[in-house]
């Protein structure tokens, strides 16, 4: 793209956000679907953009922790410790909703998700509108997340403004970290910062779970970020039996799995590292899916790090799926 043809785009997604609008950016994490977080009716075309449930929260994106008391009420001291540590990044914390922001963003809480990201056209989208972006990921509910502008396109066409950055680097959903009782901080969803990055920050203060008293946060359904094809777990000791009884089924076979695999099966490799595999494991997902893989196979890596937020993703997307 043209640097001119650049500017165009920047200025008809700040010319749409202002209007109410919706647009598509890049964040470290993956592609969000943003718009003005403070107004009701621009933050509803989200919902129905996207083909999101109403009562299904958004996270609020903030330039830096300088924002913190405008948009989450009363932050409490380990809130402004850890954005201090890991804003701008993949971390959202779950506080209170300050009556600056609609129950539209939160899914009718009275809390909010709010984090700051860091990739550098996020910032500079923040910094230019001068207000907070609620997007969750650019796709239609329920499935694979875009890590590319292309991968957004296809889900959407060319009529929704997309500011291209490039992939994503993290590749995986920001972390959630329930602060609402800041006494018993709890991890909702994990992601690009790690759960022994958490243990390290809050300095021995006990990290929790998900329980049935936890916030509604996003990506906390048991079927969420699924290719069109089925997807399946397997230990890797089971993985070529399970390929090749699916082969003999009629099935077109993909493989999302390190090492070798089956003959006959289409295979795109999870990465080398934890780093690697969390930014390749949306795109191999949508990969195989473009290759017209009917079953997928997944092999689990190591809950360590970030692979642990890579895990929980092949889980969901394994999950049993809601009817159409």
């Amino acid at each position: 793209m043209s640097e001119s043809a650049e500017e165009q785009t920047w200025a008809a997604a700040l010319a749409a956000l202002r209007a109410g609008e919706v647009v598509a950016f890049p964040t470290e994490t993956v592609y969000g679907l943003g718009a003005d977080a403070t107004r009701a009716e621009a933050v509803r075309k989200i919902f129905a953009l996207k083909g999101r449930p109403a009562d299904h929260p958004l996270i609020v994106h903030l330039l830096d922790a300088s924002w913190l008391d405008d948009y989450a009420l009363d932050p409490p001291p380990l809130a402004r410790r850890l954005a201090e540590r890991f804003w701008p990044g993949p971390l959202s914390l779950v506080l209170r909703r300050p009556p600056s922001l609609p129950h539209a963003v939160t899914g009718g809480l009275e809390t909010v998700a709010l984090r700051a990201p860091s990739h550098p056209v996020a910032q500079r989208l923040l910094r230019e509108l001068g207000r907070p972006l609620a997007a969750p990921s650019a796709n239609r509910f329920g499935r694979v997340s875009p890590t590319t502008a292309a991968h957004v396109r296809d889900e959407f066409g060319d009529e929704l403004v997309v500011l291209d950055g490039g992939a994503c680097e993290v590749g995986v959903e920001s972390t959630i970290l329930d602060l609402s009782d800041p006494t018993h901080p709890r991890l909702l969803r994990p992601g690009g910062v790690t759960r022994e990055q958490l243990l390290e920050a809050l300095e021995g203060l006990p990290l929790g779970g998900a329980d049935a008293a936890a916030p509604r946060v996003p990506g906390s359904l048991e079927s969420h970020y699924a290719p069109r094809a089925r997807v399946d777990l397997v230990l890797a000791d089971e993985l070529a039996a399970a390929c090749a009884r699916a082969i003999a089924q009629g099935e077109r076979v993909g493989v999302l799995a390190n090492g070798d695999a089956p003959e006959g099966t289409l295979h795109r490799r999870l990465g080398d590292d934890q780093a690697a595999m969390a930014q390749g494991l949306y795109a191999a997902l949508r990969a195989l899916d473009d290759l017209g893989c009917t079953q997928v196979f997944a092999v689990l890596p190591p809950e360590r790090g970030v692979a642990a937020a890579v895990a929980d993703r092949l889980r969901r997307a394994a999950a049993p799926r809601p009817p159409e």
